[in-house]
């Protein structure tokens, strides 16, 4: 699959990339995402696209207030905090080529992510 940057997010954007993902993979395997609620993911524009698609696509919404539970989120935050703080780059690509490059390197050596909170010990005030 070739790489997507683009300078904005937008639906056509968001549907470049759901079609590149229809050209790569299998057409007998559901796509499942995870996504945020951004408006380029629900849209008119995008709902007119998987209508074309029925059964292709099963998107999984992360709660609008719970960035805490997003992994995503919790990935790019510690990206940010770690490699991106106070660099200066000379163009688009170096930054594309740096968190490339970041990712590279944590996915070298992965952490596999294991829940411990159990939801019987929830206490609801």
């Amino acid at each position: 699959m070739s790489e997507i940057v683009s300078d904005s997010h937008k639906s056509r954007d968001f549907i470049r990339f759901l079609t590149q993902l229809d050209a790569t993979y299998p057409g007998e395997v559901v796509l499942r995402l995870i996504l945020d609620n951004h408006s380029a993911h629900i849209s008119r524009e995008t709902q007119r696209y998987l209508a074309t698609r029925p059964q292709r696509f099963q998107f999984v919404f992360v709660p609008k207030h719970g960035s805490w539970l997003n992994l995503v989120e919790v990935l790019f935050s510690k990206m940010t905090r770690s490699m991106l703080r106070e660099i200066r780059v000379n163009s688009k690509q170096e930054l594309v080529d740096r968190i490339h490059l970041y990712f590279q390197q944590i996915n070298a050596d992965p952490v596999v992510f294991r829940w411990t909170y159990k939801m019987d010990e929830v206490s609801i005030a």
